[in-house]
């Protein structure tokens, strides 16, 4: 009778100590941090090509990692105190989006690798010393978003090809970009014999008076600047030219997908992203990973947007997009 009741508390205390033991093993889980500027919901689609790439490498959330998400909701001075935040709870690796992202991680820390998805030239942005040899804690994705801007406005001057004048949405806070891609269309504008309208917008409250200059100028479309602001609020943008039937192209799918018209630029990298992230939790270091410059871009147009909007795009367009939407 005493043999049992040992081998009965015995047993109990195998049983209290399997909970504690999974604890232990949650606690260690390697933790990432990723830091983004859009809220949580504009950025679900794009954190699931992110857990794409980490499975690609073996790492799975809840499984054999841990997340840690800090969105600042569109607000770039909560930045800094969310990269903090991230430095603080020792995560393994900083994921940052975009750029202004990417800057706060490296202002936070210059021992936890960072891993980062940027529309602008790292380099210019001193994020690191070159592309091939990043050097220090940083490296990822390079996607040059505005060297497709030209481009864009010669795919939606043949969309609208009567079009007396296309607008151009500028953010005038941000001039790295708004005066390099201004300078472009306005050479462009000239080669293909149409006016460009500059409307200018730094908050998205600003939104429905550019859209007001667009209607009282007659512009036969919009183009949208590849400036953070305009993909972070591209539903806005998408509404509001839905909403005053304006023609636009957008420089992200997301947009074209939620009821843009059209879209030309680099597809999501964050598959890419992930691992990387998944490389560096196996021990490589961001110095020795060249940041990969995003080349292959997509051409998406949305039929039912088109048909809404009464128009139809040239056979030898359709023919060209990567992906119709019906």
């Amino acid at each position: 009778m005493m043999m049992r009741r040992r081998q009965f508390i015995a047993g109990l205390g195998t049983a209290a100590a399997l909970p504690l033991a999974a604890r232990a093993q949650q606690l260690a889980l390697p933790v990432i941090g990723v830091l983004c500027v859009p809220s949580e919901e504009r950025m679900r689609e794009v954190v699931a090509g992110f857990h794409r790439g980490l499975s690609e490498t073996g790492y799975f959330e809840g499984r054999n990692l841990a997340v840690e998400y800090r969105y600042a909701e569109n607000r770039l001075e909560r930045l800094r105190a969310l990269a903090d935040d991230l430095v603080g709870r020792q995560v393994a690796v900083i994921i940052a989006n975009p750029t202004p992202s990417a800057l706060a991680a490296k202002a936070a820390t210059k021992s936890i690798p960072i891993v980062f998805a940027v529309g602008l030239d790292p380099v210019e942005a001193g994020l690191v010393a070159s592309l091939n040899r990043p050097g220090g804690n940083l490296t990822g994705i390079f996607s040059p978003l505005g060297a497709t801007v030209a481009k864009r406005l010669e795919l939606l001057h043949e969309v609208v090809p009567a079009a007396t004048s296309i607008a151009f949405l500028v953010n005038p806070a941000n001039p790295a970009i708004a005066e390099r891609e201004t300078s472009e269309l306005q050479a462009a504008a000239l080669s293909l014999g149409v006016p460009l309208l500059i409307l200018n917008a730094n908050d998205p409250n600003q939104f429905d008076a550019a859209f007001a200059h667009l209607v009282r100028e007659r512009a036969g479309g919009l183009l949208a600047g590849t400036d953070g602001l305009f993909f972070t609020h591209s539903d806005q943008l998408v509404a509001l030219a839905a909403r005053h039937r304006v023609p636009a192209i957008y420089t992200r799918r997301e947009a074209t997908a939620a009821g843009g018209l059209m879209s030309y630029g680099t597809p999501n990298p964050w598959r890419e992203i992930g691992v990387y992230t998944g490389r560096i939790l196996k021990g490589e270091k961001p110095a020795d990973l060249p940041v990969q410059q995003v080349t292959k871009v997509e051409l998406t147009i949305n039929m039912k947007t088109a048909k809404a909007l009464g128009l139809t795009f040239p056979l030898p367009l359709l023919g060209r997009a990567d992906e119709v939407i019906e």
